[in-house]
């Protein structure tokens, strides 16, 4: 393993840990409230005039696979928003690992796009899938090359996200062949054919461990799991076909990391819009579960009760608004937060959306370390 500068700034690794390790009993757990964990977008930084520099006339995919333009861009939030936030996220995307398993999958203005998604489990490239041998650590070398590149540059300024799609957004994607309203393919796999979509979450979920493990062994030092469109299934069917399998990568990651003898990098699980499974994702054995900003800050501190730590959660629409409203968000986000006490990591309740001005950015991780302050709250940082 590269040996990398010492971390300078450790606030949200102590934080992520905090309910586990008890750092907070040795300080009050308010005095270690991140500024803001910046993972706005996993594909970081796109909102950024400087991100279309730096990418040039290369495609997305292109990005991804240069382990010097992912650094770079990864690197551009933390350079502009310098001591405005604690992390920064790898520039990569979530479908990096169908495309390991053998799919081809394209990026346009109109986002990601499967030419030949999956039809049915008889059409022949199910079970090529499902008996094909995926080496991950093979095929998305160029992610762990970009991880280690990007910690050298960091110099320890920050930590550095690692993350991985869910097995249920990922088979959205195979089998809807890029995004979607009504979701008619995926929900008639698994409505239709539950086992095989089962077996195939389940590989998805095996591809997920080995993923975030060799992320870790190159150098990252938080993971999230990313599952983007779980708001598209009920409480029983998310039950049934995400929770399993989001539990299946908390269980084995940790004991994969310490077979490659490394150290376990605290966790996050990320479902957008499964604001009814939030007890249930508190117990899976991540650290820290993001939320978005359908789910009420205080209402999720009393299901939480203390066993993870919360991410999360504003609205990024706010960032079109004018700096009142965005005032009035973050305000309403510390108060419903406690200002940390629970432990909170503050961001957004998912990426930043096209349009937004860097500067309304700003002065959103501006407002955050002000009305966290001591001065302004009781139990914000000092």
């Amino acid at each position: 393993m590269t040996d990398f500068e010492e971390l300078k700034n450790d606030l949200l690794l102590r934080a992520a840990r905090g309910v586990y390790l008890s750092i907070f009993q040795v300080r009050p757990a308010s005095a270690d409230l991140p500024k803001v964990n910046e993972w706005n977008d996993r594909r970081s930084g796109r909102y950024l005039p400087e991100y279309h520099l730096a990418k040039g006339d290369n495609d997305f995919f292109a990005c991804c696979r240069s382990p010097e333009i992912a650094s770079t861009l990864t690197l551009q939030p933390v350079d502009r928003y310098d001591g405005l936030i604690d992390a920064a996220i790898i520039f990569s995307d979530i479908l990096v690992i169908p495309q390991a398993m053998g799919m081809t999958v394209e990026m346009d203005n109109k986002g990601p796009h499967f030419p030949d998604p999956l039809k049915s489990p008889t059409d022949g490239q199910y079970e090529e899938l499902m008996d094909r041998k995926v080496n991950v650590a093979k095929e998305l070398e160029y992610v762990y090359q970009a991880i280690t590149l990007t910690r050298q540059k960091l110099k320890g300024r920050v930590p550095l996200y690692g993350f991985c799609g869910a097995p249920w957004t990922l088979l959205c994607y195979m089998v809807e062949g890029g995004g979607s309203k009504l979701f008619v393919h995926v929900k008639t796999w698994i409505y239709k054919y539950p086992d095989q979509s089962k077996r195939l979450l389940q590989k998805i979920a095996q591809l997920c461990v080995e993923y975030l493990a060799l992320q870790v062994k190159a150098g990252a030092q938080i993971v999230q799991v990313f599952d983007s469109w779980a708001a598209e299934l009920s409480p029983a069917s998310f039950n049934e076909f995400a929770l399993p399998y989001l539990h299946h990568i908390s269980q084995h990651l940790p004991s994969r990391l310490k077979e490659l003898h490394l150290e376990v990098a605290p966790m996050v699980v990320f479902a957008k819009g499964a604001w009814y499974a939030l007890d249930d994702l508190c117990d899976l054995g991540y650290q820290v579960v993001g939320l978005d900003w359908l789910q009420d800050p205080a209402e999720a501190v009393r299901i939480a009760r203390g066993r993870v730590v919360l991410q999360g959660n504003a609205d990024p629409g706010v960032l079109y608004g004018s700096k009142e409203a965005i005032t009035t968000v973050v305000q309403d986000m510390v108060e419903g937060f406690g200002g940390g006490e629970q432990g909170w990591i503050a961001n957004l309740g998912h990426g930043v959306t096209p349009f937004v001005d860097p500067d309304n950015l700003r002065f959103f991780f501006e407002e955050i370390h002000r009305l966290t302050s001591s001065k302004n709250h009781p139990s914000g940082r000092p």
